[in-house]
């Protein structure tokens, strides 16, 4: 069930935040014990009428045109139902449930401009593109157990609705391919060859293909119908209730309607609220480890888009393919990163233009590429005990910079998209390429990273327990302690997986004692 205000007093779990992290989490739980009460709390509220549903899968024409729009750029800091606004509002009661740069909320964020705050039920979980690349070599953080994160990974595909190859390869997608494959021959395995992109959507064999959001992977969150399950809308919470020997015992909650004020006890509590204000939260609580905020990561964003030379390919005009109606491209397709031979990440999606008349003009391809940025801990966020935030939180102040190394790399990724722009047509990289401002993937990680000993240098323990703490634990993209080249919510579902087990198996020792 949804309420904007639980009167409940007490639940087993709580879960704060209503991304996907947070519903893994919950669908993991609920599978374990269906008498489990597990309350989810989010300060947003729904954008439409359902909580929890992606954009792409509204019935509102207005909303769904307007996402469809921003998505087809290829661009994840323009995934909005709403316009993403860098001026701070007045107050929170002024914002409409969507996405706002992490400035529009008065943090001091320039250092990453384009970092943005998801403001309604469903987190980013509402907006993302629902591409899911697995995680290679570097990337992976198993702790010396590759068996156990391979079948983590496997979970996390599952949660997602992972589909291997969901939009395309179209015939002109298997041209595109066969460049790509001819380019990279030789390098790394045959399952990490260019291909296509692996998305967390349901194939249907026509018509849009609707897209895994929290609502679908944990359907209480949408449409109720679990007794044991209560969402909570509207209210931010503003602090954990800790005792002096460290013990979570609930949170506390702002309704942001009104202001009123109030407590939720819980027998654990997991935190899901996004790289930025998960670590927040923990502040704001008093719970101040050495890592906390720091190895602030996201990869440099390479962006381009080259006209296809159809001469040059033999396609005819009238033989592109055309988006299937309520999709944004013909082909979605992934180059994996492959180690130091091919370090970056590719992220391809291509589309043809038509006239008013839907009648093929020329096809474009989309070139993204994702460049790894080294794990520093002065890359970091600090949060100012004196100065609030627009929620009335803790100040974030942003910290962030490319090192000699991070700038090599990304001058190497231009000369590689330049590369692989003009083996499909003529292309000015002046014009048609770009190094986006750092925060523009929306793909944070390592605010509240895991370690395998509590040494200082990570916030939690591989399950995501916080250290020092028993029964608090952490799920999502921020806990992710490795330089990542790919997107990252699958990987980021891992610690979700994770922290879900754990809870699991400490709630069965209680009950067993």
């Amino acid at each position: 069930m949804e309420s904007h205000l639980t009167p409940t007093l007490r639940t087993d779990v709580l879960i704060v935040g209503s991304g996907i992290m947070g519903s893994v989490v919950a669908r993991q739980l609920r599978a374990t014990d269906p008498a489990l009460d597990i309350t989810m709390v989010d300060g947003g509220t729904a954008i439409g009428e359902t909580p929890g549903l992606h954009l792409h899968d509204l019935d509102d024409p207005v909303l769904w045109a307007r996402y469809n729009e921003q998505v087809a750029t290829g661009i994840q800091g323009m995934y909005t139902g709403a316009e993403v606004v860098r001026e701070a509002a007045d107050s929170l009661t002024d914002l409409t449930p969507g996405m706002f740069h992490a400035l529009a909320f008065g943090e001091d964020a320039e250092a990453m401009p384009q970092a943005a705050l998801a403001w309604n039920a469903g987190g980013m979980g509402v907006h993302w593109t629902a591409a899911t690349p697995w995680p290679a070599g570097d990337e992976v953080f198993d702790f010396g157990e590759p068996d156990r994160w391979a079948a983590d990974l496997d979970i996390a595909r599952q949660a997602l609705a992972v589909t291997p190859s969901a939009i395309g390869p179209t015939a002109v997608g298997d041209v595109v391919l066969d460049v790509l494959r001819r380019h990279f021959d030789g390098v790394g395995p045959d399952d990490r060859r260019p291909q296509p992109m692996p998305m967390a959507v349901t194939a249907t064999p026509s018509g849009p293909m609707p897209r895994t959001a929290p609502g679908t992977i944990f359907p209480a969150i949408a449409t109720g119908g679990d007794p044991a399950f209560t969402l909570v809308t509207g209210a931010l919470v503003t602090s954990l209730l800790v005792t002096a020997d460290g013990r979570v015992t609930g949170a506390r909650f702002r309704r942001i309607v009104d202001g009123t004020e109030s407590e939720l006890l819980a027998d654990t509590v997991v935190v899901c609220a996004d790289a930025l204000r998960t670590p927040q939260l923990l502040f704001a609580s008093g719970i101040r480890p050495t890592a906390l905020g720091r190895h602030l990561n996201e990869h440099a964003f390479i962006t381009a888009r080259v006209l296809l030379d159809l001469d040059r390919f033999g396609i005819a005009v009238d033989d592109l393919p055309l988006q299937r109606p309520g999709e944004f491209c013909t082909d979605s397709l992934w180059l994996p990163q492959n180690g130091a031979a091919q370090p970056f990440h590719g992220q391809i999606m291509n589309r043809t233009y038509v006239d008013e008349d839907e009648r093929p003009l020329a096809h474009s391809v989309g070139l993204s590429l994702y460049a790894p940025v080294e794990s520093r801990p002065e890359n970091r966020l600090v949060f100012s005990a004196t100065e609030t935030d627009l929620a009335g939180m803790p100040r974030i102040g942003v910290e962030f910079g490319y090192s000699d190394a991070d700038r090599a790399l990304i001058a190497r990724a231009l000369d590689e998209v330049r590369s692989l722009a003009e083996e499909f047509g003529p292309f000015d990289p002046a014009t048609e390429c770009a190094v986006l401002p750092p925060g523009s993937s929306l793909h944070l990680t390592g605010t509240v990273r895991a370690g395998a000993v509590d040494d200082g240098t990570s916030v939690c323990d591989p399950d995501g327990r916080v250290w020092g703490h028993d029964n608090l634990y952490l799920a999502g993209n921020g806990v992710i302690p490795t330089a990542m080249a790919a997107n990252v919510t699958l990987t980021g579902a891992v610690t979700a997986i994770r922290a879900a087990r754990a809870v699991a198996a400490r709630n069965s020792a209680l009950a067993a004692h």
